[in-house]
Formats: structure tokens, sequence, C-alpha cells
């Protein structure tokens, strides 16, 4: 990508990093923070993966570089709000403190240009399997260390031959009938907890499966992951939200528009509980 001035926004979402593991993309997302630019930034969850670092501690200079980059936006004037997931759920204990200007949170409500407000959430408090199964979560966890292995022997491969990066894992979530299913309950679930919140929509992260659909009216938003298929929700100055692919670092993104479905915009802006 030729040297150009940043793209702006009014806001973008980024969950799923797992810094602290070998399969995370850091200097992709380097490369993407270095290209976008946003006045508020919600960190949505698994951003920083404490499992894996208590299983082997793995903290190369990038994943130092992805924190620094953060940092230094915030000293700048962005607001960056962290909603803890389950591989960093030990912020939880921390909700309300900042760290260098990061504030944390288990939970946060988005208002739109429009007015609609948005339940920003990671996930896997719905998720029955992390939160009833534990030990089940884990193996499954291991499982997806595998799949991340042959992705990385697929992707060494389309390298050496000139072609653009590709998922295996993500192609093969979407082709696997138990997954699809388990993908589909989960944006159903948290459709439903919008309404429950009385919010317009959900903005989540946890499944690594970036999607904007509308369900029982609700917008469903998912920001994907850094450990796959690189990709970030953005919302623009006009309330247009998008996902950004970001393929390979300084690669011409992948842009995915919202469709246009705005409701009546609320006089009160209140936190859910």
């Amino acid at each position: 990508m030729l040297a150009t001035a940043p793209r702006t926004f009014r806001t973008i979402f980024l969950s799923d990093i797992h810094l602290g593991s070998k399969p995370a993309k850091a200097e992709f997302l380097i490369d993407f923070l270095r290209h976008h630019e946003a006045d508020t930034i919600y960190l949505v969850g698994d951003i920083v993966d404490g499992w894996r670092l208590r299983r082997s501690w793995h903290w190369p200079q990038f994943h130092n570089d992805v924190v620094q980059k953060l940092l230094r936006k915030a000293r700048k004037g962005t607001k960056i709000i962290y909603i803890a997931g389950n591989h960093d759920e030990f912020l939880r204990s921390f909700q309300g403190v900042h760290f260098g200007g990061i504030v944390v949170a288990d939970r946060a409500v988005h208002e739109g240009v429009d007015g609609r407000r948005f339940l920003v959430i990671h996930g896997d408090q719905f998720d029955t399997v992390v939160q009833n199964v534990r030990w089940l979560a884990y193996l499954g966890d291991k499982a997806y260390d595998v799949a991340i292995v042959v992705n990385r022997v697929i992707a060494a491969v389309r390298r050496l031959s000139g072609q653009p990066y590709w998922s295996f894992s993500s192609w093969a979530k979407v082709k696997v009938k138990k997954a699809v299913k388990y993908i589909s309950s989960f944006q159903d679930v948290l459709a439903q907890e919008a309404l429950r919140a009385e919010v317009d929509g959900v903005i989540c992260g946890h499944i690594h499966h970036a999607a904007m659909e509308e369900i029982k009216g609700v917008q469903y938003m998912n920001t994907g992951d850094w450990v796959e298929s690189c990709t970030a929700l953005v919302e623009d100055f006009e309330g247009n939200f998008e996902i950004i692919t970001w393929a390979k670092a300084s690669a011409v993104p992948e842009i995915v528009k919202q469709p246009r479905t705005r409701t009546p915009a609320k006089e009160e802006v209140a936190e859910a509980a």
C-alpha cells in the first residue's frame, strides 16, 4: 500500500487478538492501526490470551508493539474501552479501572450517530460450553490450536506460490454443520440479550466469525478476530458500519458495508445492567 493518510473513523471495534498466543497476527494488526484512526476504539474481549500464557509464556516484540500502539493512541486522545472476554477474564476484577488511559468494562452501550444504541459485549457469557463445561472449552481450545497449525501450513504453501492469504480454519468453520448451527444459535442468543437490554443492536466477538445481520429486528454485528480472518468493525461519521478485512500487511482492504437500517433515535442513553 502506498503511503497515504490514515483513514479516520468515528469508532473502531476490535476483538479476539489473542496476544500471548503464537497464532496471533500482531504484525497485521499493527499495520491496520497504522492505517486507521478513530475517536473511539472498543477492544471487545480476548485481547490478551491468559489461557495460553498460563500454559507457556509467549510474548514477542510484535505483541508488545500492539500494546504500545494502543497506549500511544490513548495518550493522543483516542477513547479506548477494553471489554473483558473469557481468555482475559482476569480483567473483570478491574471494571472501571484505567490502565494508561484505557478503561476496563464487562459491557458497554455505544450510541451511534443516528441515536441507535448497541450493546457491546464479548459474548462468552452466552456460550453454554464456556460457562457450564469448562474442561470441554479448554479441550476445544486445544483442537483449535491444531486447526491453526494446519492453517499455517496451507498459508505457507499459498505464499510460496504467490497466492493471497486464505484461512482454512475459517472455511472449515462455516462448512461443518455443527459449527454453523453453533454460530446461528450464538447469534440468536445475543440478539435476545440485546432485546432484553432494550437496545437496537449488539456488537460482540468470541466466535471468530465476522458478520453483520438483522436478527429478530436487532442489528447483530460481530467483529471477527485477528488470528484467522484479521477483521475489524468500523463506524464512519455518518453512522454507517463496515467490516474491514485486513487480509495481509499493507494490503488493500476488503470492505463489507452494512445495509442502512435505521430506527428512531432514543431520547436517553443508559448503560446496560
